[in-house]
């Protein structure tokens, strides 16, 4: 009995994150939280100096540094790291919390070219990059509020 306690204890696998993915390694394990990061300042940094995202960017508060440490968390649980949003802010409700700002097709399609441009550059891992790339496609369309 001890025995199979004992091994039970020795044996025991380091819990593992879930990716919203379907891939076997989450993404946070193939980025790390420096990549996360990385990846949503990139994001922000495109938002912020590209003509084509200039109506996305005018509904974002500024300074953008509070929303960028938002981003981050929330991309760190949901890439299958640290679940960091829920911890400091509570369960993220992406529609609830997006319903205020109209967003339509046009906002989408800046927000996807914003996104599209940060994935590019700066996940390595075109596997990876396309699982996230295609996830954030759905992300974005469900937020969607106005015609």
């Amino acid at each position: 009995m001890l025995k199979k306690i004992v091994d039970k204890i020795v044996n025991k696998k380091p819990k593992q994150h879930k990716s919203h993915l379907g891939i076997s390694n989450t993404p946070y394990d193939h980025m790390g939280e420096q990549g996360v990061c990385d990846l949503s300042n990139r994001f922000y940094d495109i938002m912020e100096t590209d003509p084509k995202a200039k109506e996305l960017l005018a509904l974002h508060p500024m300074p953008l540094d509070n929303i960028r440490e938002k981003f981050f968390q929330f991309l760190s649980g949901w890439t299958g790291g640290p679940d960091l949003f829920v911890k400091n802010h509570g369960h993220p409700m992406l529609r609830a919390r997006h319903l205020p700002f109209p967003v339509d097709q046009e906002m989408r399609e800046q927000w996807m070219y914003c996104m599209n441009k940060a994935l590019d550059l700066e996940v390595d891992n075109m596997m990876v990059r396309e699982h996230l790339r295609k996830a954030f496609a759905q992300m974005a369309t469900h937020m969607i509020n106005k015609d």
